[in-house]
């Protein structure tokens, strides 16, 4: 289901986006930069957070962390990572497979800015094998995210 969710939003969203399938797992960042021949960074992972009553999404390359002091001054508060029933249940898809698209419910979708250092990135797509290759303006703009700095630059300094 989760998958078709997915479908449906491009077609409705950016009928232009294909969804790649691949045969190996992408339920990591590291398995999905394998799969799809780029660096870690290039995969952007969606994270899942509770925030005083509300949960939101945050996208950010793959090889970024959270910054908790960025986080809390950007929105606000303090955020909580959600455990992994809660992850598939609000967002409708299963974990490893977690993306900004064809939710199960509105949730506000933030976009890091260390999305900006690729013309292209890579987020799941609904499944743990699936995934689109998008702009990451083009990623918020179909998924009416706001763009934040609350990531860590990778250890190498590339962010």
């Amino acid at each position: 289901m989760s998958l078709e969710s997915v479908r449906d939003h491009f077609a409705n969203a950016a009928p232009e986006l294909e969804i790649i399938l691949t045969d190996e797992s992408s339920a990591t960042v590291i398995l999905a930069a394998a799969a799809h021949g780029v660096s870690p960074g290039q995969i952007a992972k969606t994270l899942s957070f509770q925030l005083k009553d509300r949960v939101i999404l945050v996208v950010a390359r793959g090889d970024a962390r959270l910054d908790n002091k960025k986080a809390k001054a950007a929105f606000g508060g303090k955020v909580k990572m959600l455990g992994l029933e809660e992850v598939e249940k609000l967002t409708g898809h299963p974990v490893g497979g977690v993306c900004p698209f064809g939710l199960a419910q509105p949730l506000q979708v933030y976009c890091d800015v260390s999305l900006k250092d690729f013309d292209i990135v890579i987020p799941a797509a609904g499944a743990t094998n699936a995934a689109v290759r998008i702009a990451p303006d083009r990623m918020a703009e179909i998924t009416a995210a706001e763009w934040v700095d609350v990531c860590q630059p990778p250890a190498n300094g590339s962010c």
